[in-house]
């Protein structure tokens, strides 16, 4: 993008220059003539009925500005929160404290153990964890001293969390700031008496543990009848106290770049250590196929394409288990029992990815290389090191496990519970009066054209895109400020003040999307 900007630059230099070398002098003379550009004059900045003078934000990772993975002092600063109440100073808006952590490293240790690792850092190619150790402990206490802080983001917050009593002594990014260990996000923020406040995000962790997870079972989506009762309890205790604020619905977390930056056919033929292999697997696996086709499922078959990336195989549960099936068909084809009960087990619910499954992001790490456990558990049953080792290689021998994948069933259940979950918020936000940001309508946009800020196009692509940190899921600064004035617009159009048109608005310029790994 910064090329496009320059050569915009190069392009009115050389209109500047194309004046001044003008010797016509009639033409220099019409130059002259044409009427001066007029000077913009924006209206003066009002909050319309909104009161900003003690704001106060309630949310998880997007709202403490949590990106590249981590959680650290300048991103907090960048946070759209942060930048919020930037604007909302210019108008009466008062101090806006929050709860930095101690350097620009990220992470945390207990003792010398890291709890959470540094911050991602642009390596040139790709992301990379930064070389340094946490100095935040999860041990420190930010209230020691009595501080308040009006940023009530903290990372890894679902609906059911927010307003759960003890969350602080299960949670250490609220359990730095929390007053008291038995405290609840919600209690925290509704005891500084908020004139205004910002509920953000409400939702995205209950869907995005089990989507980062694969859907492999381990973390749940949270059932719709809980979410329900979470946020509009909620909501009902927020505006008892402070009826004006915003509320934002929850995007389809499939389209971020986490999601959608490992293709499904990630297996290149002009690759060296994958290319000269091809012949010898599909041969190897020509007997399966064999067995596949004989059980009248042709689909399941495992051919790597010579000429073109090739998919890589995953488990699919959703697949009928034809493990007694598939052992019977290869035994009667003449293998060996033990192969046969190898290869069985090994495919009885496996197929080729398509275009439909989604990679998660650390996948790229663990494609084509050794599944040391299964390799163990072949050893331990007699097989040959070398033979266990050509059937243990992920994606390529061995089915890549549920965890690295999120099949099509899977995407439909957190699209199911994000419809869900965002015709409740805005049915509470209307009953409420209260502003709504559509979250999903700007990360659908941007997945497919990009969204606008000023010279820019934001779109979700990892690292290039603009919009989207190195870790896929949460936004970088510029991302952040976008965010802001996403709210700025929707706090004008349901409060009436006129951040947008008095030109009170975060500019992308002052927003950047890499941070140094020397910061």
């Amino acid at each position: 993008m910064k090329t496009f900007k320059n050569l915009k630059f190069i392009g009115l230099i050389a209109l500047f220059i194309g004046f001044t070398a003008c010797n016509d002098e009639e033409d220099f003379e019409q130059f002259l003539d044409e009427p001066p550009m007029e000077e913009v004059i924006f209206p003066a900045l009002t909050s319309g009925s909104a009161d900003f003078s003690n704001y106060v934000a309630i949310g998880a990772s997007f709202t403490a500005g949590f990106t590249d993975g981590a959680l650290f002092i300048a991103a907090q600063e960048n946070s759209f929160t942060n930048t919020l109440a930037a604007q909302f100073e210019k108008t009466g808006g008062g101090t806006f404290n929050q709860p930095l952590m101690n350097d620009n490293i990220g992470g945390l240790v207990l003792g010398s153990t890291v709890l959470a690792n540094p911050r991602l850092f642009f390596n040139g190619s790709g992301p990379q964890v930064l070389p340094a150790t946490p100095t935040t402990s999860i041990t420190s206490s930010l209230a020691a001293d009595g501080s308040i802080f009006s940023n009530v983001g903290v990372p890894g917050a679902k609906s059911t969390h927010i307003d759960f009593d003890g969350y602080a002594t299960l949670n250490p990014y609220f359990g730095r700031f929390a007053n008291a260990p038995t405290i609840s996000m919600l209690d925290y923020a509704i005891a500084q008496n908020p004139s205004f406040f910002t509920l953000s995000e409400v939702g995205g962790n209950d869907v995005l543990g089990y989507a980062t997870s694969g859907g492999d079972g381990t973390d749940p989506i949270t059932p719709t009848g809980t979410f329900d009762a979470a946020f509009n309890s909620m909501v009902n205790q927020l505006t008892a106290v402070c009826p004006n604020g915003v509320v934002t619905n929850v995007p389809y977390i499939t389209d971020l770049p986490h999601f959608t930056t490992v293709p499904h056919n990630p297996l290149d033929p002009a690759n060296p250590a994958f290319g000269p292999q091809i012949p010898t697997l599909n041969a190897t696996f020509a007997s399966l196929n064999g067995a596949f086709n004989f059980l009248g499922m042709p689909e399941r078959a495992i051919v790597f394409s010579e000429t073109e990336p090739s998919p890589v195989i995953i488990h699919d549960e959703s697949l009928p288990n034809i493990q007694a099936q598939l052992n019977a068909v290869l035994t009667g084809g003449g293998l060996d029992a033990a192969t046969a009960g190898i290869l069985s087990a090994q495919f009885a619910q496996s197929r080729q990815a398509t275009a439909d499954d989604l990679l998660v992001l650390p996948s790229s790490s663990i494609i084509a290389t050794l599944n040391t456990a299964y390799f163990s558990q072949l050893v331990a049953a007699g097989v040959p090191q070398a033979t266990a080792g050509q059937l243990s290689v992920n994606g390529v021998t061995f089915p890549l496990e549920d965890k690295w994948v999120l099949l099509p069933s899977e995407q439909m259940e957190i699209r199911t519970a994000t419809d869900a979950y965002n015709s409740t918020i805005a049915s509470v936000a209307s009953s409420k009066n209260l502003a709504l940001v559509d979250l999903n309508a700007i990360l659908t946009q941007a997945s497919n054209s990009g969204v606008v800020f000023d010279d820019f196009n934001l779109t979700t692509d990892l690292v290039t895109g603009g919009l989207v940190s190195l870790d896929g899921i949460h936004l970088n600064a510029r991302g952040y400020a976008y965010m802001a004035n996403a709210f700025l617009d929707a706090i004008d159009a349901s409060y009436g003040s006129n951040f947008r048109a008095s030109g009170n608005v975060a500019k992308a310029d002052n927003f950047g999307v890499i941070y140094s790994p020397s910061l």
